[in-house]
């Protein structure tokens, strides 16, 4: 039986997931002295949603982080309209694995 990488990378987002899940219901606010959740315009935490944002599993305009997605985002596996990371994906896509997706027009 192969793994396919794609299918382990939601596994991993998953777990990351579950283990923020698990840290916020045993009331557990900061890992390391970051927030476990952040959000907010600019945010640094593990789980972090905001216009500049730093965190494990981010999200933003700005967003830097191991899984980061937004207009300019920056991590290992990245998705945006400029990304950069091993894995990213995007209409400007830089990294060891980059899927670009271009847009043509019908006319």
């Amino acid at each position: 039986m192969e793994i396919d990488q794609e299918d382990l990378t939601g596994a991993v987002v998953l777990v990351l997931l579950a283990v923020a899940l698990g840290l916020v219901v045993a009331g557990v606010e900061t890992v390391a002295g970051f927030d476990v959740l952040a959000a907010g315009e600019s945010a640094v935490g593990y789980l972090a949603a905001g216009n500049f944002s730093v965190g494990v599993l981010s999200t933003g305009i700005f967003s830097v982080g191991i899984f980061a997605a937004g207009i300019f985002s920056v991590g290992v596996f990245s998705i945006g309209v400029f990304s950069i990371g091993i894995f990213s994906f995007g209409i400007y896509a830089a990294g060891l694995y980059a899927a670009q997706r271009h847009v043509r027009s019908n006319g």
